[in-house]
């Protein structure tokens, strides 16, 4: 592994982070695939609106001057002819998208607390780390790293609030956050937003709910290691052995 100043340095630039040069790192959006279908692992996958919806809701809390980067259509659905037209074939947010985005937003910086921990002096925003884990070498980036509450704070959205303590450890926050306290250094919390409600909800993370990230973690590593690490290995023999 090169310098590691370096490799922080280069990170910080998306394209190197998603592109080619970040793929020599595992990362916690990794873990499905690994576990799931590691013949999967790293390819490409197809943008998504919901992708592009929690990128905009992402930006537009911690780097609002690049909201302007997104391109926006004003029309119903991605199936009419107008955003046909205008989105030349890449998939675009609609206006009501972003509307109700913006007002998430706003649910968001208009809390005193979440506003504190997000928008503190000092803060730190979209910060890459790596670290080596389970005898690999993971990357992540930080949503908001708070130095003066020693927290990273990380930001979602969520269909139901109510169920976010049961969806985090499907939607794998619980490697999320054992990943990240060891890239950083500082427990992790989660600012989640109801889409629906508009409800907040702000999550810190019990040691069992770290156990069962690092348990993601391992098992994880150990697909990765005999499907890219170990020398004769034919992955049309891999197979998933369980007890019911």
């Amino acid at each position: 592994m090169k310098n590691k100043k370096e490799i922080l340095e280069k990170l910080k630039d998306d394209e190197h982070y998603y592109g080619e040069y970040g793929r020599q790192f595992i990362s916690n959006s990794d873990i499905r695939t690994l576990m799931t279908n590691p013949l999967e692992f790293k390819k490409p996958t197809p943008s998504a609106p919901h992708f592009l919806i929690g990128g905009y809701f992402h930006t537009a809390i911690l780097e609002p001057d690049k909201i302007k980067n997104f391109k926006i259509v004003e029309a119903s659905s991605r199936n009419t002819k107008a955003y046909k037209e205008i989105s030349g074939g890449e998939v675009c947010l609609l206006q009501h998208e972003v509307d109700k985005t913006e007002a998430l937003v706003d649910k968001i910086l208009n809390n005193k607390v979440c506003r504190e921990l997000i928008h503190t002096d000092g803060n730190e925003f979209e910060v890459p780390g790596v670290a080596e884990l389970a005898g690999n070498w993971w990357k992540g980036k930080a949503d908001i790293i708070n130095h003066e509450e020693k927290l990273i704070v990380d930001l979602k959205t969520t269909q139901d609030l109510d169920k976010f303590q049961w969806s985090a450890k499907k939607y794998n926050y619980d490697s999320q956050a054992f990943v990240y306290k060891n890239l950083f250094g500082y427990d992790m919390i989660f600012i989640a937003i109801d889409k629906n409600t508009g409800q907040i909800g702000i999550f810190d993370c019990s040691e069992d709910f770290l156990a069962s990230g690092l348990n993601k973690v391992e098992k994880a590593s150990e697909v990765y290691d005999l499907f890219y690490k170990t020398e004769g290995f034919k992955p049309q023999d891999y197979f998933i052995n369980k007890t019911l």
